[in-house]
């Protein structure tokens, strides 16, 4: 929140995944930020849910891969600038490796 009390709110089914979030939030530092965390499904699974969220302005990551959060600071405060999600790439595709994603994607219900 970045008015107000300024707190890190928070809700959620499972203390592991909100602790967290929390946990993230308040190292991140930023206003207007909401982290959610997953267990057992996969972020595109949910991705159309949250982008039809009214007051959601914008999706940074949705990724099950560890990130860093890039973050600027001045003096009225603190504010995502982006985030780096995964590894460079080390290559290009084969055809078995377009089968393979294309299989996953089916599985997870994620239509290709």
């Amino acid at each position: 929140e970045a008015s107000g009390p300024a707190l890190v709110r928070y809700s959620g089914t499972d203390q592991k995944l909100i602790d967290l979030a929390v946990g993230n939030a308040e190292e991140i530092r930023a206003g207007h930020v909401f982290i959610i965390f997953l267990d057992g499904t996969f972020p595109i699974n949910v991705l159309n849910r949250i982008k039809q969220v009214p007051e959601v302005c914008s999706i940074y990551c949705a990724t099950a891969n560890a990130v860093q959060v890039v973050i600027a600071e001045t003096e009225k405060g603190r504010g995502i600038l982006g985030v780096v999600d995964g590894i460079s790439p080390q290559g290009v595709e084969t055809e078995t490796d377009i089968a393979e994603r294309k299989s996953f994607l089916r599985k997870i219900g994620y239509k290709l």
